[in-house]
């Protein structure tokens, strides 16, 4: 099996989790799902300011970046498309978001 997977794996996975998770139209998750991808692009240059909706339905600002990220990453890990995890500049630590939960990025 295939274990390497390039960008349009990773934004029609992310799209189809949307749809488990929303209902939505399938339409509708994968520009949602082209949205992640082009933070995710982003984020891997320069610190990104974002917003999403946290567990307790109040909304999160954060400032968050992968650049100079992959020196604190332990291990391979698995791709999870349930979750975006990105390095939260202003607490120094690794945080994560459901991909439903995304609301934009300035």
């Amino acid at each position: 099996m295939k274990t390497t997977s390039n960008f349009r794996t990773r934004v029609f996975n992310w799209a189809h989790e949307l749809v488990r998770a929303t209902g939505k139209a399938f339409a509708v998750c994968l520009a949602k799902a082209w949205a992640l991808y082009r933070l995710r692009k982003r984020m891997t240059t320069e610190t990104v300011k974002i917003a999403f909706e946290k567990a307790d339905g109040s909304l999160k600002i954060a400032y968050a970046t992968l650049k100079g990220s992959a020196t604190r990453i332990k291990g391979t890990g698995t791709p999870n498309y349930k979750t975006v995890k990105y390095l939260d500049t202003e607490a120094g630590g690794f945080r994560s978001f459901k991909v439903e939960n995304f609301i934009a990025a300035y």
